[in-house]
């Protein structure tokens, strides 16, 4: 039996890594959850005067640097003037020198919100006209690159590490406490331990480069690894490395004084010093993660810490219990299998623990998304979806498993029951049983004492591995144990993709942020556009569109300098949803006055730096309400044409 399903088991592994390995591939580097809602001067705007300052107001706190907000010239020079300050509130501002020259300013910052994530972006506003800039490639550095993809895994790996250990272990003293004994068991718990305290030591000296420079010469920066040490997150990774030191005994002595103890009322004393003891590890270890994260920060965060460490726990109770049901019905020794009692204990506690993820996943969708077009209006409700289609369907296969546990149960039921009748055959033939008995250590005597001895404890080594084999071979072959080892498989090997899922959400801007910073780019956009319009004669029109492929969304803004008759000026910023620039492969705009029946006219800019394109001259013969259309192509198949009116001249 065991031939045939180890190749299988193989291939569904191979199979399963490559699975996450896509998943995580599609999550990007960075993610912000804090997202720029407003700034002065605003993006795109052109002014009259220099500012003396320039103002970013976030969604929520974070936290600043020296070097954490930039603003630079024409031609890359530095301009702002010592560090940024906060302001109020959500709004951080940095002065700027006096006697800026006119042309296009980039303003780079580079952040760290309060749920830990690095926040990393840039814009351009111009004083008196526009003009090109050498800027490029800045605000895109936090989080990114070789050391973001590192410290994904660091955390797909603490995940995994945290569901084993406290999983494993709540399945031995809930549901198998001979468990405590079966090595296979404790490697599993053990190497839960070991997963998630180097993840942790990694996350650790990872953290400085992932939230600044994200070059990973500077991993083992000691200035940066203090800095670290100062912050609300690597608080949070230093308690979960003590907290781990407590685990350790208390595996210990899960392992080793509590296996050894015989049954009786100093075994279960010892049983429920060990559950409390144990709760309080887990809970400290979940709390972890709540205090530095989404949790941590945003609406209700007093109900939302709670909330989340008991949904952490409940994921290890049902996951980490399932992960070691799979590994006790593959490598439990056979004079040791695990119990049928065991697995239907186990399948209550899933079950309580299924609920639980219901309730807290419920109030958390809620509190990250805010409403219901966030589900498929924004990357984290997509996400989401996907999560909950996988529990769905990790459910559907537990009501499976539960099915061949009950059957498991009554087979065991019958076997016990032929036991008692076979017990009660071989009474009868006592007398020649104790007979060969006598024979046979009368014949293991005797070859001791020739001096065999070698040759008796081979004997007794190959009776007790046949003695095995058999019993191996009688428990393997139990249908209703062969179909709850497939059904556990197939739930494992969703729990891992189900993982990646979620810890991709934990790097993914939550809904409701993110539809937030829309609403708040749109009115800044609006406002801008009127003030830009009243105090230089310049116009800005902004346009969202979309052409339906990948990447397909975004928003097209144009700037028109001074908007009237004769030549004007014209750039061409093309944005993510999220406010990043980012470049398409063509961008055309035509103008278009009905009244008179003139156009299109026609004009091609020219890219001049990551989602920036402008032409000169521009053209615009007579006054009037004119129709200004912008074709955004994304693909070589999918464009889209976008147009807005506006009064010129």
């Amino acid at each position: 039996m065991t031939r045939t399903i180890t190749p299988r088991l193989r291939t569904l592994v191979l199979l399963l890594l490559a699975v996450t390995g896509a998943l995580l591939a599609g999550a990007g580097p960075a993610s912000a959850h804090a997202a720029l809602t407003g700034s002065d001067p605003a993006q795109g705007v052109v002014v009259d005067k220099a500012p003396t300052q320039v103002s970013l107001t976030f969604s929520e706190k974070v936290a600043m640097s020296d070097d954490s907000l930039q603003v630079l010239d024409p031609k890359g020079k530095k301009v702002e003037v010592g560090s940024p300050t906060n302001v109020s509130g959500t709004t951080y501002a940095v002065k700027l020198k006096s006697g800026l020259a006119k042309g296009t300013y980039t303003v780079a910052y580079q952040v760290v919100s309060a749920d830990s994530h690095p926040v990393s972006g840039a814009y351009t506003f111009s004083i008196g006209a526009p003009s090109q800039t050498v800027v490029s490639g800045v605000g895109t550095a936090a989080g990114g690159g070789v050391v973001g993809w590192l410290y994904a895994i660091g955390r797909y790996v603490s995940y995994a590490g945290f569901i084993v250990l406290a999983g494993g272990a709540a399945f031995v003293l809930a549901c198998w406490q001979r468990g405590s004994g079966v090595r296979a068991v404790q490697r599993l718990v053990v190497g839960g331990w070991l997963a998630l305290t180097a993840a942790t030591l990694w996350l650790l000296l990872l953290r400085g480069s992932y939230t600044s420079s994200g070059t990973l010469g500077d991993v083992f920066d000691l200035n940066l690894l203090g800095q670290v040490l100062q912050t609300k997150t690597g608080a949070a990774l230093v308690s979960r490395l003590l907290l781990l030191a407590a685990a350790a005994l208390f595996i210990a002595v899960l392992f080793g004084a509590y296996n050894r103890r015989e049954e009786g009322e100093e075994k279960r004393d010892l049983t429920f010093g060990l559950a409390i003891g144990g709760v309080v590890v887990a809970a400290g270890l979940a709390a972890s993660w709540a205090m530095a994260e989404h949790a941590s920060t945003g609406l209700q965060p007093g109900i939302a810490m709670p909330v989340d460490v008991l949904h952490l726990l409940a994921v290890a109770a049902w996951l980490g219990g399932l992960t070691t049901v799979l590994v006790a019905l593959y490598r439990a020794p056979a004079e040791a299998p695990v119990e049928a009692a065991a697995i239907h204990r186990f399948s209550r506690v899933a079950l309580g623990s299924v609920l639980t993820l219901v309730a807290t996943g419920t109030y958390q969708s809620w509190r990250q998304l805010g409403s219901w077009s966030a589900f498929t209006e924004t990357r984290y409700g997509q996400l989401l979806l996907v999560k909950i289609g996988l529990v769905a369907l990790l459910v559907g296969i537990a009501w499976i498993s539960r099915r061949w546990t009950g059957r498991l149960v009554d087979s065991a039921t019958a076997a016990v029951t032929r036991k008692a009748k076979q017990r009660e055959k071989q009474q009868v033939g006592s007398a020649v049983t104790k007979t060969s008995g006598k024979k046979s250590a009368s014949g293991e005597a005797e070859a001791a004492a020739s001096g065999d001895g070698k040759r008796a404890a081979q004997l007794a080594r190959q009776r007790a591995a046949v003695d095995a084999a058999r019993q191996k071979r009688l428990r393997d072959g139990d249908p209703s144990r062969i179909g709850l080892r497939h059904s556990v498989l197939a739930e494992a090997s969703v729990a891992v993709v189900l993982l990646a899922v979620t810890t991709w959400l934990t790097q993914t801007e939550p809904g409701r942020t993110e539809q937030d910073a829309k609403a708040a780019t749109s009115s800044t956009s609006s406002s801008s556009s009127s003030s830009s319009s009243d105090s230089s004669g310049a116009l800005t029109l902004d346009m969202p569109f979309d052409t339906g492929g990948t990447d397909g969304k975004g928003l097209v803004r144009i700037d028109l300098d001074p908007a009237r008759v004769g030549g004007n000026e014209m750039h061409v910023y093309v944005q993510r949803p999220n406010g990043r620039a980012f470049d398409v492969p063509e961008v055309k705009v035509t103008f278009t006055l009905d009244a008179k029946k003139l156009g299109p006219l026609p004009v091609n800019p020219d890219h001049i730096t990551t989602g920036h394109w402008s032409a000169s001259g521009v053209q615009i013969p007579l006054a009037g309400q004119w129709k200004i259309a912008v074709t955004v192509r994304t693909s070589d198949i999918d464009q889209v044409t976008v147009s807005k009116n506006a009064q010129i001249g």
